[in-house]
């Protein structure tokens, strides 16, 4: 049985790859969003730093930098270390300037799903606000049916594929350890399935904001660390962007075998790093309470450049001016582990566990931020607790099942679903980029007047009812 949804989840992934499906829709929704919004990701980065530190409107609400931490708990994770690792072994180190090229391009993409978001966000009875995609397609586009489509896929998403693909991430970083065997997989397992219980089930939320702080801190470690292995290793800088670039033009190997390509591997861990055009921080972009949706927009489309032009570059090139070899038969762990190992000796590995370990917990809690509301979404009412605790308990046990489970059925099933969401997403980000490109341009023409800028829907063109910006 399981190798028949193996088969099943190979063949419907391996569609979505090639080359006109979800690498043409992502990147050239991207072009379309950066020409259309002229280069935003230049024009307007410093503009981000600026408002990522902006207090919220009302006392109560959610500051911009507080949405961004959520979206950023689910995006900062395995993906940013193994992922990377495991693209580069696929596909070569080429792999890195494809993420690159995603996470600069997607950046346009990131501003307008989650502007949009902000626009089309809905009030609760306390003042505070939520939305996300499957709101601007009910609104925006008038289609219900998409929007729960696209909600079932967030679930398919974060709660089956990238949280059982962040189980199997952290067991597989123990591989490398004496001790390590198919038991270690099972206890791994169940001791991350009984602690994303203990938060989800039992509501043991201060156990969330212990590692909400501890995570950005040890993002700063880890980067901190890469950049020592990287001044370790300096002599090898030059080869290692050489090895780069020439690998990501090797257009005869590209074209060779795309599906395996540095390109292909590239585009399918940057986006499983960043997120940006699959409609996911557009959940948590909702929630922030701010003068103008732009602002969060801005905000979304930086954390896109913290995720991959920081953090997953910090793991590419300490693993790449390493020395240590790496092919197609190597996981991402091992060529994680042994390239920390060659640098820090015993440390090494032992500090990569210790990061993973935060890394994946806090993946796993915030990926399944996103579902419930999906739920209730597809319901159209609130979920019964009966309902809402047998949701919870199947999301705890496939934690469990993702450490079990084979390296090719969780990375394929991750992909598969994450590839539906671009589909999905991206063309109607693309339709709906007028009120998004509208909103922009409002925002940029008051802080030319020396404004800090406010938004009303009506006067910046938006026909819809909404609940906000009035």
């Amino acid at each position: 049985m399981m190798d028949l949804i193996n088969n099943i989840i190979n063949a419907v992934s391996g569609v979505l790859y090639q080359p006109w499906c979800v690498p043409l829709i992502l990147l050239a929704g991207g072009i379309i969003l950066t020409v259309r919004s002229k280069f935003i990701q230049v024009r307007l980065f410093t503009e981000s730093f600026k408002v990522i530190m902006e207090k919220p409107k009302s006392k109560n609400g959610i500051s911009s930098f507080g949405a961004l931490m959520v979206s950023t708990a689910s995006r900062v994770g395995t993906g940013n270390i193994i992922g990377v690792a495991t693209a580069i072994c696929a596909g070569g180190a080429g792999a890195v300037f494809w993420m690159w090229v995603t996470a600069i391009i997607g950046g346009a993409s990131a501003f307008v799903e989650s502007t949009l978001a902000q626009i089309y966000k809905k009030k609760n009875p306390d003042g505070t606000s939520y939305g996300g995609p499957a709101f601007y397609m009910q609104d925006a586009l008038n289609a219900r049916w998409l929007g729960v489509i696209f909600s079932v896929l967030i679930i398919a998403t974060y709660a089956v594929g990238y949280n059982m693909l962040a189980s199997y991430n952290l067991q597989d970083t123990f591989s490398s350890f004496g001790f390590y065997s198919k038991t270690t997989a099972v206890i791994i397992g169940i001791i991350l399935a009984v602690l994303f219980g203990i938060i989800v089930i039992g509501g043991a939320k201060r156990l969330v904001k212990v590692t909400g702080v501890m995570v950005p801190v040890m993002g700063v470690i880890y980067v901190v660390v890469a950049v020592l292995v990287l001044i370790l290793n300096a002599k090898q800088i030059p080869a290692m962007f050489g090895m780069i670039f020439e690998s990501a033009f090797d257009f005869k190997a590209i074209f060779g075998g795309f599906a395996g390509s540095c390109v292909m591997n590239g585009i399918k861990r940057g986006l499983y790093s960043n997120e940006a055009g699959m409609g996911s921080a557009p959940n948590a972009a909702a929630t922030a309470d701010v003068s103008h949706p732009a602002k969060q927009g801005l905000v979304q489309m930086l954390s896109v450049f913290i995720d991959t032009l920081l953090i997953c570059t910090a793991t590419a090139f300490m693993c790449l001016s390493s020395g240590v070899a790496f092919d197609s038969s190597m996981g991402g762990a091992a060529y994680v582990q042994a390239a920390m190992a060659e640098n820090l000796g015993g440390f090494g590995p032992i500090f990569l566990c210790i990061a993973m370990s935060l890394f994946a917990f806090t993946t796993l809690i915030g990926n399944y931020s996103y579902c419930e509301g999906c739920l209730r979404f597809i319901l159209n009412r609130e979920v019964s607790k009966t309902g809402l605790l047998a949701f919870r308990i199947i999301a705890t046990f496939l934690v469990f099942l993702g450490a079990v489970a084979s390296a090719s059925t969780v990375w394929n099933l991750a992909d598969m679903t994450q590839g539906l969401m671009v589909i999905v997403n991206v063309p109607v980000i693309i339709i709906l980029m007028k009120p998004a490109m509208d909103c922009l341009e409002d925002y940029v023409a008051q802080k030319k007047a020396g404004k800090d800028p406010e938004y009303v829907a009506a006067e910046a063109g938006v026909k819809q009812e909404v609940d906000f910006w009035k």
